[in-house]
């Protein structure tokens, strides 16, 4: 049974548990487990960082902790007990692991690897914390570091600032705000502003000297040298190194280390040096034989200099090599440290070239016991401590020292009868009273212990030797009297025996006989001459003799005459001892009671070191002297008293503070002092006012604090000796004392008056007698005293009164100080306090004080004790509340709103009062009970001030509520301060409904309410989503989701709002809107229903709820692009406002709002996404075109709209789409108009007019359109500027349009462009986004981009979606799957420009770009078998399917793909493929002879080729396998409505063989001789062709209309086919459309498709001049529906290759694929493989589209070509037949035979699969008016695309002009039939895809796109014909393009009803309207 658990509540899991048992828990090592129930074994309960999932799990998985509970029941809260800093290194340390997993994966290594470490630091610090073996002084050591690491660590994690209080964390529940704020800001300037240290020590560690020539012992001296004084700062440290240079006792690092201490700040300066001096130890000549001389000594080596400013600057660790000088001459050795620093070269040098020094030199900061815990080795391993001269900047109380320092200066000698001048060596002893030679105080330095004797340098030859050798003698205190100090001078002599020789001594007492030591400074000696030793050593002897020549008496001048001196320097650092007469004077007044009067006077002159020094005997002596002659001496005593006390102000001695203290509890004993002191003190206060000089006094009263203590400690010594008598006479003494004070500070007096400043100098002394009063009176007492002392200031108000600061500052010393913590005091003291702190927050004076003052006055009011406990906190609140609540909002106002300083130091300060103001005001509101806000609100006597008070508070709230307000890491202060924002909240919600609602209702107050309360929601510091799991646990446990609450008191203040509502409509659905889309289902649950009620409103109001919708639109497109919102809340508000509408009359309305904010949602939120991802793709600009559509059709937001079409524009610049780019600027364009309007800025257009915006943007374009090759629209564009330009008589810059549009003419003609594939892609499932879902588009590729690489790029950009491998449309579970499938397929575009393309003499730069330009229309053909398949000859059951997709806009247009908007299916018979095949093979013939005979080929071999593999066929049947499917007897039968059909596949066969016949003529005349032979066979072969054919003579009509070539060529027949290919419209459409694409190159296609559909993938493209559609298939080894020898890929064209779309610049590397290119499909390579760009002379034959892209069966072919067909991209173009052997023409007729105009053909039996339009209508020859103009991007037509035109044909035609009608394909319909075929005129054939008049229509209706590029319409320059293509008269002429502005007229007018793309004539639906033609306020 599960039994709740009672102590066992919290573990930590030991071992993971996979939790495979039923409602088994997975746990993992280290997760912390909360327990609920336990039952044998096992526990219940959940992972504290998933608590939702409860389980079981085993008891031994679980180590258990204690912990104490919180909140017992369901939802209790469990805390272990350990150790706070434990508990907090856990947490974070799991937060931190998540995130250090993050930093790899983001690749931030640097703090990867930095973060492991601090962690791995972090654990192990923990594991010491754990164990619990520390001491106290090292758990407070490492809980420091912990700390120190944990906020570095969250410092660099972006994580909150932790506020702590000891290294534990602070709850901000327990701690009032202000306390609060002050830990977050201390810890905050802790991060950004370390406190410099004041003291520095150097750390020196000598490793060795480097050099050649040693074998020496050496002596190393180190000292700090002040270069600016030439003075030594310190004392030397001393180092001695063995013959190798390295140090003696390498054991002993206290020998080799020392660190010089106590440096100040003011010695880091550059010409402060460290100087290091080398001794040699050894003979007197470096160079000296070793046998000459055994004595040692001492003598200089060199010297090395170095900078402390260089250790500043220097890694501190880094070791320095110092370079060492050595002398030039010796003399000048005492100075060499001065001539390297100031560089005098010629006196020194370096003593060898690799002689160097290697010390480790670094600098410490902080003070010596910081030192010993920071580097705790360096002290415990030793190191020797190397002093100061003299003291450091602060002396320390306990600090005990007796240094002598003595200097060994210089010394004048005799030569003693000797030729050269001595080796002078000094020998010194410090020898006791006694004479005995005291042992161990001569010390050359630190680092060596102290030695008995010490030996000088030894200067050679030198009678006047300067050593500056300082020895340091340091001797007990109790030994200095009669001490002496002993110089004995000895010759070195350098002769065999060495000895040395004594001469002379000197001596030195230290102590003069009255006490005094030595002065310092510099003596002169008196040499005393001695030969032996014996002499001195009874020191009583000489010791009567005078020792220095300073002190002989007058009468002794012979010693003063003598020459020989010794000088030295002497400096005394000592706490004990002093030189000083009048010190020692004083101190002995005793013996000298006639000095005290005078002692006294000079005590103010004495150095305050020496009074320090002997700070209590001093003080003794002062009272003493007070005691024994109060009245003669009592004054003077306490001036010196006062002096004493100040001189303790000092920044040098104030460490001394502590020692008087010290003194005044312990040591003084003046019991009856306090009578004098007051008497005394009384007196000079009351002489403040008649004074002239108030120095004195303002000395005085600095001095108040300790003389209050003396007064008080006296009175207490008093009172106990004698049993607290005259208790009465005292307070009545101090009370006058005070009446006094009073009076002289209720003076008024002018600002600058002296006594002013004596006031202040009381004010500021004053809070610190409080505690001393404190020792004798009550609170109560000393709280009247302050009160009534504070209350007698006089109230002035000038705020330059310096009074009026030291006022403010004395108020929070008071505060402050121990009297005001008590309560009883607290409520005598608050009203003054308050007083004067509202005046000056009234004036906005000194608000540093303040806030000081109110922070610590809010400090002490604990929330706990205001309920019950204290009445008086109450009260307090209460009295503050009164009084400072206004002030104190108005306060934070003003600082908020003034502009900030610019000096840095300022604007920090202005930070800071900021946030402390805002910190009390907090804790203020945090202390205010119901009961307060009553009061609060019923003090306001009227509703404006009631209202006043309520904006007031609302606009403060909303300053708090600022991310500026306090640093971005203080998530614990905001979220303090939201909850006291809330709660006040709730408070005065109450006062605003009860009195500010109906009658009396104030929109102000209410729109600063909801105004506040939508902030406060949005607040980014309330939005947990972003939190981490924990931190949003602990936020939710200790304040609940703030954002809920205040969610709910919205709705609730709005539904008593009423019928006010109305005044917040729309204005608040913006701010309610953002509220919403916050990721918190309750609050959304909450909110939306407001918009319910908003449209309720709005309706009753205004009939319809336009407004709402409106304000819905315009705030969600903002807030959606700011990252708000997601797919849930779409969900959310679609269902919750249906289901709110239910009942609603006006329901109708309401649901097509509803859907319509909701699918602007869904576009937003796809782009949204779609703008995440990383570089531009089609996803992006399709999202963008989307929404933009949706603006503009749906919406009607014009701005909006404008906004997104220049995003739109960005995007499409980024990807360098640039034509694209200028299409969607033209959007902008087309609203604006040539007017002088004034126009708005806007985006990143200026303020201007609207004629200079819309040239502006013209420019842009063309420069786009220059970029992206589009020139012929470019042209338009500037041919319309041009015109503004000569309008205005603009003449400068209509002549720089004329050049760039001539410009853009040379570029056509000059300038290489590709033609672009394009692709057909289906997107579906539910996956996509909503623009692409379920939808299927035409793309326009990349230039070279094929099929591979296109579907590669779609799915990089779709990463999940599937490639579908068949082209069948997909059913309906791919619909609905919850994925993404895409289907791609290559598709070959329908040119609508068809008179450009069919005119013959058009270069085929020109026509390249109408191939693939202005494209409404593509296709895909796919050929499949009907019925049984005749092995023998496949033909008779080949059959076509047919696909035309049409597109609601053109390609090229705004965006690279469009939406497909219909889908057209036909079935092409058998015999509309063949009529097809060998029509397009005519075709092919035709153009390839026209250029031949016009000389455009530069060889021959196309047509050589070509003619081959038509005649050559016959070998396999050749046109005999269409007679054999066709011509039969069966057939006919089987088929009688194809007669018409038969005989015109008759005709094409009679025609196919004139015009080979033709060919060969030309051929002969151009074949070269080595080609005869192939021409011969070709003549043979095509006689046998003849006879197969059963042709003797070509039939009448063939010979009825010969084919006259004008000029012997072909080429003017094409003017024939135009019109009657091309609608009369045709013309026109031309004419209005500049032309717009690439310069072609071979295009082909590869697809990646199934086998199943590999035929099908990539569309057979015939409409261009294509024998790259010919080429423009795939191979694919698979296996169709076809037979094997026919699994031709979908791109097989059935004409002959007649002309890739080549340039005509191509390199020689792709003549093999030029050559292959008139091969059969068997004997070329694989298109797909070898791309054919093919001979400019094949490129020229204009013909219609459409049949060649059918994949046909060819008859003539050869089986096993056939089956090598399988494999290649197959081109049934080898139409051929087997040659007559009769050859009858004549030779003349071979040259030049009449070739016959194919009759027209005028129907289709091509049966409709599936048609979207009804049987059309017939063809209307009348030309048609202008197509209107729309500037929508939304439209479905789209400009530049040029009316469907019949299909072209892959090759263009070389003239005939029948020949091209029979476009199965595209279906053309009846043809209108020329006058010269009357004979051949027949009935309409009904057509299912669209007729020739449906083109008319198509061409008439098609509305343009959203560029009016295209509408020029001038007539074109007329063409002679020959009569037998003449064109019917009823045709015009092509035209050529108008001038611009003819057309913009006609842009705009309506557009017609039906629909431009529609097959049938019928009307089409309506689209929505688009934007109205006004032009842009943009």
């Amino acid at each position: 049974m599960w039994i709740p658990t009672e102590h066992e509540k919290y573990g930590v899991v030991l071992a993971s548990f996979r939790g495979t048992v039923q409602h088994g828990l997975p746990l993992e090592i280290g997760d912390t487990v909360q327990l609920l129930e336990k039952c044998e074994g096992w526990y219940r309960g959940f992972v504290h960082k998933n608590p939702n999932a409860k389980g079981i799990f085993p008891c031994t998985y679980v180590h258990l902790k204690n912990a104490h509970i919180k909140n017992k029941g369901q939802f209790e809260t469990v805390i272990p007990t350990e150790d706070s800093v434990i508990t907090e290194m856990t947490s974070t340390l799991r937060d931190w692991g998540a995130m250090w997993k993050r930093l790899y994966v983001k690749n931030e290594g640097d703090l990867f690897h930095r973060l492991w470490h601090v962690m791995n630091e972090i654990l192990d610090l923990r594991r010491q914390v754990l164990v619990g073996h520390l001491t106290n002084d090292r758990m407070k050591d490492v809980k420091q570091h912990i700390t120190a690491r944990l906020d570095w660590g969250n410092e660099q994690l972006s994580l909150d600032l932790v506020p702590r209080r000891e290294f534990s964390m602070v709850d901000p529940d327990e701690i009032s705000v202000t306390e609060l704020f002050k830990l977050m800001e201390h810890r905050h300037r802790k991060k950004e502003t370390p406190v410099p240290a004041s003291t520095h020590h150097l750390f020196v560690h000598m490793k060795s000297l480097m050099s050649s020539n040693l074998g020496e012992e050496l002596e190393v001296f180190f000292h700090i040298y002040d270069g600016r004084e030439n003075r030594p700062l310190s004392e030397r440290f001393f180092v001695r190194l063995n013959k190798n240079g390295v140090p003696k006792s390498p054991e002993k690092t206290e020998r080799q280390c020392t660190l010089f201490v106590d440096l100040g700040s003011s010695d880091l300066r550059k010409d402060v040096y460290i100087v290091v001096h080398i001794m040699r130890i050894g003979r007197m000549g470096a160079g000296e034989k070793k046998n000459l001389c055994s004595t040692q000594y001492r003598r200089p080596f060199g010297c090395a200099v170095v900078s402390i400013a260089d250790l500043l600057t220097a890694d501190s660790k880094d070791d320095h090599l110092l370079k060492v000088y050595a002398c030039t001459t010796e003399s000048e050795w005492y100075q060499i440290h001065e001539n390297i620093i100031r560089k005098v070269n010629s006196r020194y040098n370096l003593s060898g070239s690799n002689t160097g020094l290697a010390v480790s030199l670094q600098l410490l900061h902080g003070d010596i016991e910081q030192l010993r815990r920071e580097y705790m080795v360096l002290f415990t391993r030793g190191v020797s401590i190397t002093k100061k001269l003299g003291f450091s900047d602060i002396i320390m109380p306990g600090e005990m020292r007796n240094d002598l320092y003595v200097t060994l200066e210089k010394g004048e000698f005799e030569k003693g009868g000797k030729s050269v001048a001595r080796n002078v060596e000094i020998t010194v002893y410090v020898l006791d009273i006694e004479g005995q030679v005291m042992k161990s105080y001569v010390a050359a330095g630190s680092g060596e212990p102290g030695g008995d004797e010490y030996h000088s340098f030894v200067l050679y030859h030198n009678n006047s030797p300067r050593w500056a050798e300082q020895i340091k003698l340091p001797i007990p205190v109790d030994m200095f009297r009669g001490a002496h100090v002993r110089f004995e001078f000895r010759h070195c002599s350098t002769k065999d025996k060495g000895e040395k020789k004594l001469f002379g001594y000197s001596f030195v007492h230290l102590m003069q006989e009255d006490g005094r030591t030595l002065p310092d400074g510099t003596h002169e000696l008196i040499i005393h001459k001695c030969e032996e030793n014996a002499n001195l050593q009874d020191s009583s002897r000489y010791l009567k003799l005078p020792f220095s020549k300073a002190n002989l008496p007058g009468n002794n001048q012979a010693v003063k005459g003598t020459k020989e001196s010794f000088w030295i320097t002497s400096f005394l650092c000592s706490t004990k001892l002093t030189q000083n007469g009048d010190m020692l004077d004083l101190l002995k007044w005793r013996a000298h009671p006639e000095r005290i009067n005078d002692s006294l006077s000079k005590l103010k002159e004495i150095d305050g070191s020496e009074i320090v020094k002997f700070l209590q005997d001093t003080l003794d002596t002062l009272f003493g002297i007070l005691d024994e002659s109060s009245q003669r001496y009592g004054l003077k005593v306490f001036d010196c008293l006062v002096h004493i006390i100040n001189l303790l102000q000092d920044s040098k001695f104030q460490h001394f503070k502590p020692v008087m203290d010290t003194y005044i509890e312990s040591h003084f004993a003046g019991a009856l002092s306090y009578r004098d002191l007051i008497k005394v003190l009384k007196w000079y206060v009351d002489r403040i006012i008649d004074a002239e000089h108030q120095d004195h006094i303002q000395q005085v009263l600095k001095a108040t604090e300790y003389i209050f203590k003396y007064i008080i400690q006296s009175r207490r010594l008093f009172a106990l000796a004698t049993g607290g008598q005259s208790e009465e006479e005292f307070r009545c003494c101090v009370h006058e004392l005070f009446m006094s004070i009073r009076f002289f500070l209720s003076q008024e007096n002018k600002i600058t008056s002296p006594v002013t400043q004596t006031q202040a100098v009381f004010l500021r002394t004053f809070p610190a007698v409080y505690g001393e009063l404190l020792k004798i009176f009550t609170v109560r007492e000393v709280a009247g005293f302050v009160r009534e002392t504070l209350g007698s200031l006089p109230a002035t108000a000038h705020a330059e009164c310096p009074l009026e600061a030291v006022k403010l500052h004395c108020i929070a010393e008071t505060v402050e100080s121990q009297l005001y913590t008590n309560p009883e005091s607290r409520c005598i003291l608050l009203p003054v306090v308050l007083r004067l702190l509202q005046a000056h927050m009234q004036e906005q004076r000194d608000l540093v004080m303040c806030v000081r003052i109110l922070t610590s006055m809010l400090s002490l009011i604990r929330k706990e004790d205001s309920v019950t406990t204290e009445p008086v906190v109450s009260e307090e609140v209460d009295l503050i509340v009164d009084s400072l609540l206004v002030v104190l909002m108005r306060t934070i106002l003003e600082i908020t709103n003034r502009p900030q300083p610019a000096g840095t130091n300022m604007r920090l300060q202005f930070q800071d009062i900021t946030g402390e103001f805002v910190a009390c005001l907090l804790a203020l509101l945090r202390q205010m009970s119901d009961k307060h806000y009553q009061q609060l609100l019923q003090a306001f006597t009227s509703k404006d001030d009631l209202r006043d008070f309520l904006l007031q508070i609302f606009t403060v709230f909303r300053i708090l509520i600022r991310p500026e307000m306090f640093p971005k890491d203080w998530t614990v202060m905001r979220l303090v301060t939201n909850n006291v924002i809330i709660t006040t909240v709730l408070y005065l919600s109450d006062a605003l409904r009860k009195n500010f609602l109906n009658e009396k209702f104030d929109y102000k107050v209410w729109d600063s309410y909801f105004y506040l309360s939508v902030i406060f929601i949005n607040q980014p510091c309330l939005q947990l989503e972003s939190f981490s799991p924990s931190k949003r646990k602990r936020v939710l446990e200790k304040y609940g989701d703030m954002r809920v609450m205040m969610g709910c008191e919205i709705f609730s203040m709005w539904q008593n709002l009423g019928e006010h509502k109305l005044n917040f409509i729309p204005a608040m659905i913006g701010p309610f809107l953002e509220v919403t889309l916050v990721p918190q289902p309750d609050l959304r649950n909450v909110m939306i229903p407001i918009f319910h009620d908003m449209m309720d409103w709005e309706q009753r109001r205004s009939g319809n709820f336009k407004q709402v919708e409106a304000k819905l639109i315009d705030k969600l497109d903002s807030l959606m692009s700011e990252g708000k919102g997601d797919e849930t809340y779409r969900e959310l508000f679609n269902s919750i406002l249906l289901k709110k509408i239910e009942r609603e009359t006006w329901r109708e309305s309401g649901i097509s709002l509803i859907a319509t904010v909701t699918r602007l949602m869904e576009r937003l939120l796809d782009y949204r996404d779609c703008m995440k991802l990383g570089e531009v793709d089609g996803k992006k600009i399709g999202c963008t075109v989307s929404l933009l559509n949706f603006y503009k059709t749906e919406l009607n937001k014009e701005e909006m709209y404008i906004r997104y079409i220049h995003k739109l524009y960005e995007l499409h610049l980024k990807a360098q789409n640039y034509t694209e780019a200028s299409y969607t600027l033209l959007l902008y364009d087309e609203l604006l108009e040539w007017s002088d309007r004034p126009l708005r800025e806007f985006l990143n257009y200026p303020m201007q007019s609207e004629w200079q915006r819309k040239e502006y943007l013209h420019l842009t374009i063309v420069q786009n359109f220059d970029r992206g090759k589009c020139w012929e629209n470019g042209i338009i564009l500037c041919r319309e500027l041009a015109d503004q330009y000569e309008s205005y008589y603009d003449y400068r810059n209509l002549s720089k349009m004329r050049m760039m549009e001539a410009s853009l003419y040379d570029k056509i003609m000059d300038q290489q462009r590709l033609e672009p594939e394009f692709f057909r892609v289906g997107f579906y499932g539910k996956k996509f986004p909503f623009f692409l879902r379920n939808k299927e588009f035409v793309c326009r590729g990349h230039d070279y981009e094929r099929l591979e690489a296109f579907q590669q790029r779609m799915l990089n950009e779709f990463p999940h979606a599937i490639a579908m491998q068949h082209v069948n449309q997909p059913d309906q579970t791919i619909y609905q799957a919850e994925a993404q499938y895409l289907q791609i397929y290559a598709v070959s575009p329908i040119p609508e420009s068809q008179d450009v393309l069919q005119r013959d003499g058009v270069p085929d730069n020109i026509k390249s770009f109408y191939k693939v330009n202005h494209i409404w229309r593509f296709r895909y053909d796919r050929p499949f078998h009907k019925g049984t398949k005749d092995k023998e000859n496949e033909f008779k059951s080949l059959w076509v399917e047919r696909t035309t997709l049409t597109l609601v806009q053109s390609l090229p247009g705004i965006s690279r793909w469009f939406e497909v908007e219909k889908r057209e299916l036909v079935e092409v018979s058998p015999l509309e493929n063949a009529i097809e095949v060998i029509e397009n093979k005519n075709l092919q013939l035709r153009t390839l002879i026209a250029q031949c005979q016009s000389r455009q080929m530069q060889n021959i071999n196309p047509l050589t080729m070509c003619l081959n593999g038509v005649i050559d066929a016959a070998v396999n049947g050749g046109l005999a396998r269409y007679q054999e499917a066709f011509f039969v007897k069966d057939y006919v039968v089987n088929h009688p409505e194809d007669g018409e059909k038969i005989g015109r596949l008759r005709e094409l066969m009679f025609e196919q063989a004139h015009i080979l016949e033709y060919g060969l003529a030309v051929h002969e005349k151009f074949v070269p001789q080595d080609m005869r032979p192939l021409h011969k066979k070709l003549v043979d072969q095509f006689h046998v062709m003849k006879s197969s054919l059963g042709i003797q003579e070509f039939p009448a009509y063939v010979r009825a209309s010969p084919v006259h070539f004008t000029n012997g060529s072909p080429r003017s027949s094409c003017r024939n086919s135009v019109p009657n290919i091309i609608s009369p419209d045709g013309a026109r459409v031309v004419a209005r459309r500049s032309p717009l694409t690439y310069p072609a190159v071979n295009r082909y296609s590869s697809s990646s498709l199934s086998s199943q559909a590999s035929n099908e993938v990539s569309n057979i493209t015939g409409q261009s001049e294509s024998s790259d559609e010919v080429f423009n298939m795939q191979p694919s080894p698979s296996t169709s529906s076809l037979s094997s020898n026919h699994s031709a890929s979908p791109n097989v064209t059935s004409s002959a290759p007649s002309s890739a779309r080549g340039s005509p610049q191509l390199q020689d590397k792709h003549k093999h694929s030029r050559e292959n290119s008139c091969l059969s499909s068997r004997e070329r390579p694989v298109s797909a493989i070898y791309p054919n760009p093919l001979d400019p002379a094949q490129r020229a034959t204009p013909h219609q589209i459409g049949d060649t892209t059918l994949p046909r069966s060819d008859p003539n072919l050869s089986a096993p070509e056939k089956v090598r067909d399988t494999f290649s991209s197959r081109s049934l173009d080898s139409v051929k037949e087997v040659n007559n052997t009769q050859f009858s023409d004549t030779v003349g007729k071979l040259l030049c035979p009449p070739v016959p105009p194919r009759p027209p053909y005028s129907g289709s039996s091509a049966k409709t699969l599936r048609s979207h339009s009804p049987l059309p209508t017939s063809r209307s020859p009348q030309k048609s008016s202008l197509p209107p103009f729309t500037p929508s991007p939304t439209e479905c037509q789209s400009a530049g695309l040029v009316s469907n035109s019949p299909v072209l044909s892959g090759s263009y035609s070389s003239g005939i002009s029948s020949m091209s009608r029979c476009s199965v394909s595209e279906a053309s319909g009846t043809e209108a039939t020329t006058g010269d075929h009357p004979a051949h005129q027949g009935p309409t054939m009904p057509n299912s895809v669209s007729s020739g008049s449906d083109e008319l229509i198509r061409r008439e209706n098609k509305t343009p796109p959203p560029y009016s590029v295209y509408e020029r319409s001038n007539p074109r320059r007329p063409v002679p014909l020959p009569h037998s293509l003449s064109i019917p008269p009823s045709l015009d002429p092509p035209a050529l393009p108008p001038k611009p502005h003819q057309l913009r007229t006609s842009s705009m007018k309506l557009v017609p009803a039906s629909d431009p793309r529609r097959a049938d004539g019928v009307p089409h639906v309506p689209r929505p309207r688009p934007l109205p033609r006004k032009v842009s306020q943009l």
